[in-house]
């Protein structure tokens, strides 16, 4: 291989892995934003949930009508944008279980254990791959491809916001040993769906 072909073909890498990163980044600040929906639960609850629950459908419909080859404005798009390269030609299913996931934690719990749940939803699910593919150099055996930055970033994400709302140092860190430990299993999105549930029952049980 010439020094040019092999320049050639590290630029392709490069870029794949820009392109890779900016999508990553771009379907993570979506899972960050739920991070608003324990406040809007408090402002009025019922409609939330009624709002969250007519999301989940029209998301539903968008998709199915997707996979038929007809596109729904704006949500088809996002949708397109968003999709990891396991989600080619399939079902999307990450959407799908976070609103489930957030749904449960507010119906199931106390407000002020939900919001703990979501925030680790949000935060140190979101963070967690973000943080391993930025940084991610030691693999974890047995993870399905996760790195130790992913796990201390889902971790200390976790922390922080478990902090921030309860003010209990022990709260905090049990609750970020569980999240990380859920994150490190290999879920794939149905992360989304047990994270929040487990750690809020985590919080009402202390």
């Amino acid at each position: 291989m010439t020094d040019n072909e092999s320049y050639g073909k590290s630029g392709v890498i490069r870029k794949q892995k820009t392109l890779f990163i900016a999508k990553e980044l771009f379907r993570k600040s979506i899972h960050i934003c739920s991070a608003f929906i324990p406040f809007f639960l408090r402002l009025a609850f019922w409609p939330v949930i009624i709002l969250l629950v007519l999301a989940l459908a029209v998301y539903v419909f968008s998709e199915v009508q997707r996979r038929r080859g007809v596109t729904i404005p704006l949500i088809s798009t996002i949708t397109a944008a968003a999709a990891r390269k396991r989600d080619e030609d399939r079902f999307v299913m990450g959407p799908v279980t976070l609103v489930v996931g957030i749904l449960l934690a507010a119906l199931l719990f106390p407000p002020e254990c939900a919001a703990l749940g979501i925030y680790a939803l949000s935060f140190g699910d979101g963070l967690a791959s973000v943080g391993g593919k930025l940084f991610g150099r030691i693999l974890i055996p047995f993870a399905d491809g996760k790195t130790v930055a992913g796990s201390l970033t889902c971790f200390t994400a976790i922390f922080i916001s478990a902090w921030f709302s309860s003010r209990s140092t022990s709260t905090a860190l049990i609750l970020a040993m569980v999240g990380m430990f859920i994150e490190l299993l290999p879920l794939k999105d149905f992360d989304n769906l047990i994270i929040p549930v487990a750690i809020s029952g985590t919080a009402f049980l202390l």
